[in-house]
């Protein structure tokens, strides 16, 4: 047997493996792959996404942020990838939550691209974001999963429904809890995913209401002046400041301790502590060596779990629907 063959049906009895432990949902580890549609298609979008991340981590934060953005709103469809245009002028990336702050569009463009090349009309933008997000994890944090794939591409997109899923940094943990238990996640996941907070950048004006006219109480006084000083009250400029002071582009279990030392930017973050439940699973986190890394990658895998419609298609390019 030559070693062409002997590798065919070693991934052949491992798509068999990987298919029969599959839930009800259409989706599948290695789907490019084992269907022989485009088994590149993840190393392709892996170098775009090292190449641009590499060079600036907070894209891979974006990247990871935009993965959450889309899944909460109508499933992962890549609905938020969605240019206006005459037929839809109101867009999801034109929302408040998104723009401007949500950034990786570029990365996704580049990535769809650069598949298309190869594999023209079959690898679905929703998945190109999904790929992406697993492998920003893993430049940042060594945060290793395979993600299943197979997800078509929505043709909706709509900016009034994203506020109403999205949890705001004003939310507190009932709010928060709820949003994500009507997309089907868990107590562990709020806590797991709200760990992303551990890179990025975020709009003083996403916090500063917890700044002026006083500091909230619930923040260490010391880090709400050091706050001040980077966001002045009624700026003219909605400056940027990195989510986490201490280790700003590593996707680590810093966000914990920053939490439990009431160091968080947001209301939100700090709602974790008004819970018997979460403050437990944020001080095992914070401590357990690994604990956080296995644990997000199992909300990033459930996350990517949330489906769309049911119905799409494989867009030609992420920013407009086929015509």
């Amino acid at each position: 047997m030559g070693a062409r063959n002997a590798f065919q049906i070693i991934v052949f009895l491992s798509c068999i493996l990987i298919f029969g432990t599959m839930s009800a949902t259409s989706l599948e580890v290695d789907y490019y792959k084992c269907k022989q549609i485009c088994p590149q298609a993840e190393e392709i979008v892996k170098g775009v996404v090292y190449n641009y991340v590499s060079k600036e981590p907070g894209l891979g934060a974006g990247l990871i942020r935009m993965f959450f953005h889309d899944c909460f709103v109508r499933g992962c469809d890549a609905s938020v990838l969605l240019d206006p245009s005459i037929l839809n002028p109101n867009p999801e990336k034109l929302a408040v939550p998104n723009n401007p702050s949500l950034r990786g569009f570029e990365v996704i463009d580049d990535a769809k691209s650069a598949v298309e090349n190869v594999c023209p009309g079959v690898v679905s933008c929703a998945d190109i974001i999904a790929f992406a997000a697993r492998d920003a994890a893993f430049i940042l944090g060594n945060i290793s999963y395979k993600i299943p794939s197979g997800r078509l591409d929505g043709r909706v997109s709509n900016a009034d429904e994203v506020r109403k899923a999205l949890p705001a940094p004003f939310h507190d943990l009932t709010v928060v809890k709820a949003l994500f238990a009507a997309q089907g996640l868990s107590t562990n996941d709020v806590v797991a995913l709200s760990g992303a907070h551990s890179i990025g950048r975020s709009h003083c004006s996403s916090f500063t209401n917890r700044l002026y006219p006083t500091i909230d109480p619930t923040m260490d006084e010391g880090f709400g002046y050091f706050l001040r000083g980077k966001c002045p009250e009624n700026a003219p400029v909605d400056s940027v400041v990195t989510q986490d002071f201490v280790t700003p582009t590593e996707l680590d279990s810093q966000y914990y301790q920053n939490v439990a030392d009431r160091k968080g930017l947001f209301f939100s973050d700090w709602s974790l502590l008004t819970s018997g439940e979460t403050a437990s699973l944020l001080n095992d986190f914070r401590i357990t060596p690994g604990l956080f890394e296995a644990k997000f990658a199992e909300s990033m895998v459930n996350m990517g779990n949330i489906a769309g419609s049911g119905q799409g298609e494989i867009r030609r390019i992420c920013r407009a629907v086929n015509y």
